[in-house]
């Protein structure tokens, strides 16, 4: 899928997702938990978190995007975590044409997480799905280095 064929999905994105600072709900704690779990395992190789975080739900097959600005140069990891009712998550990441880029996946359950390099700064989108199971909650960071 392109971002020219989702704008609708872009809106919708941003519409449902909410700073980590507004008053998370038990569902979006449990996932921030999972997600800051899979974070630190990358901060053994050297990655610092970033400061935020994205919550939300996720329905089954409706995708989210997140615009990012990436650094050339930098190394990133996106983490997500779900509560229980999200069987399989994916994490992928576009360039600002809306072109799939390759990235490092890591699936386990209600986490995933992509690890991207890209070779130039910019504006770059990370889409979030729930491929298996039931509307979730959500928490997706991220860590650089």
């Amino acid at each position: 899928m392109t971002i020219s064929r989702s704008a609708a999905l872009l809106s919708f994105a941003w519409a449902t997702l909410l700073p980590l600072h507004a008053a998370p709900d038990d569902g979006q704690v449990a996932a921030r938990n999972l997600a800051s779990d899979l974070a630190g395992a990358f901060s053994n190789d050297g990655f610092k978190l970033r400061d935020g975080a994205w919550v939300g739900e996720l329905v089954p097959h409706k995708g989210q995007l997140i615009q990012v600005s990436l650094y050339a140069g930098n190394q990133y990891w996106f983490s997500l975590g779900a509560t229980p009712e999200a069987k399989k998550l994916t994490v992928s990441v576009f360039d600002e044409t809306g072109k799939p880029l390759h990235s490092e996946p890591y699936s386990d359950n209600a986490r995933a997480a992509a690890g991207f390099a890209p070779e130039v700064s910019g504006p770059y989108y990370i889409r979030i799905e729930e491929t298996e199971g039931a509307p979730a909650s959500f928490c997706l960071m991220y860590s650089y280095k």
